[in-house]
């Protein structure tokens, strides 16, 4: 009785998980006619294919989860991407046929309309940098320069630093004053906003607040998600997170929530790995990591600008085993110029940027 009793309930979850399957199966979006990547100004035709042959009665169509429009029947859905972020739009279909309903999904991608242009740049200065500075976080505040560091490899044997927050002057390199994290915490991305300077950890999810002056810790702040802190800036109001995606959050900098965020692409593709981050003139600068190059990023569309190649300064600077890749932007407002260096790296540049 018992067995008997199992193989029917066992025919009865097939029989469900079939027809669930068999209904989600009906249809699907009609991406015949996609194109392979699209603008904001381009519109999409949406549509779905009904392979049975079912009567539909209408159709709601959503990107993620914002309803767009709908249709009656099965005419096709005009929809305009004006405004929409630059990634991944999800859109999903909700067809209602015959007193039942099911959806199907897929996507398309927005990239920029912009071709960046590609800069070149003028060195101004060379400073010395310590060198067992795995730099993470560059940033000029009341022309003192402050640095985050990571514990990164430093003194050339391979060996780990301890990662810190940093004053230094910058015409000579001379730590002013330095506090140290835990051996567990991995310092990243820092910014100074209304005198406060807040730190990023990579794999800890959480972050810190200190005085600017003194450097006494005030919040322990955790992320508004599980997600890896790399670069931080700010633009005087909000601050803007990097986690090693394409992805630019801007959080509040009281609740350190999600206000909005931006994906970052050019006109093929988006641009992985955003890193170090530094506002300068309404544009956010980042380094891109592994590249050793800058992207002039428009802070409200995601979209790449301009580009800078800096490879050629990693040449300049003392090689030795722990060097590691480009990794710090600060933006001077006195004298109007960019200093730039990397991880381990003995010297920092000072530059402009030829437009």
């Amino acid at each position: 009785m018992i067995k008997h009793k199992l193989l029917a309930i066992t025919s009865l979850l097939l029989l469900g998980a079939s027809c669930a399957g068999d209904k989600k199966n009906l249809f699907s979006i009609d991406d015949s006619k996609f194109k392979l990547l699209y603008h904001q100004d381009d519109n999409v035709s949406l549509s779905v294919t009904n392979k049975k042959d079912k009567s539909i009665d209408s159709i709601a169509y959503f990107n993620g989860d914002k309803r767009i429009g709908s249709v009656k029947g099965n005419s096709a859905f005009n929809y305009s991407l004006k405004d929409q972020k630059l990634g991944y739009q999800n859109l999903k279909a909700v067809v209602y046929f015959e007193g039942d309903s099911t959806k199907t999904e897929s996507r398309i991608e927005l990239v920029s309309h912009i071709e960046p242009k590609l800069l070149t740049y003028t060195i101004l200065n060379t400073y010395p940098h310590d060198l067992k500075a795995y730099t993470q976080g560059l940033e000029f505040h009341n022309d003192i320069l402050f640095e985050g560091t990571g514990n990164g490899a430093g003194n050339g044997t391979g060996e780990r630093g301890v990662s810190s927050l940093r004053k230094v002057d910058y015409k000579t390199g001379k730590v002013l004053k330095k506090v140290e994290l835990g051996s567990d915490y991995f310092g990243e991305g820092i910014t100074v906003l209304n005198n406060k300077v807040y730190q990023l950890t990579w794999l800890n999810n959480e972050g810190y607040v200190y005085d600017a002056e003194t450097f006494k810790k005030e919040k322990t702040f955790k992320y508004f998600k599980k997600m890896e802190g790399w670069g931080l800036t700010n633009d005087g109001k909000n601050l803007y997170q990097s986690d090693g995606t394409e992805r630019i959050t801007l959080l509040n900098p009281e609740t350190f929530q999600q206000v909005d965020f931006i994906n970052v692409y050019t006109a093929q593709n988006k641009i992985k790995a955003v890193n170090e981050l530094e506002w300068i003139d309404g544009k956010i600068y980042a380094n891109i990591y592994q590249m050793d190059a800058l992207a002039i990023i428009d802070p409200k569309s995601g979209s790449v600008e301009a580009v800078i190649d800096l490879s050629a300064l990693k040449k300049k600077v003392t090689q030795h085993p722990d060097i590691d890749v480009l990794n710090g932007i600060a933006y001077n407002p006195k004298t109007k110029t960019i200093f730039v260096t990397g991880k381990n790296w003995d010297k920092m540049f000072e530059i402009k940027i030829n437009h």
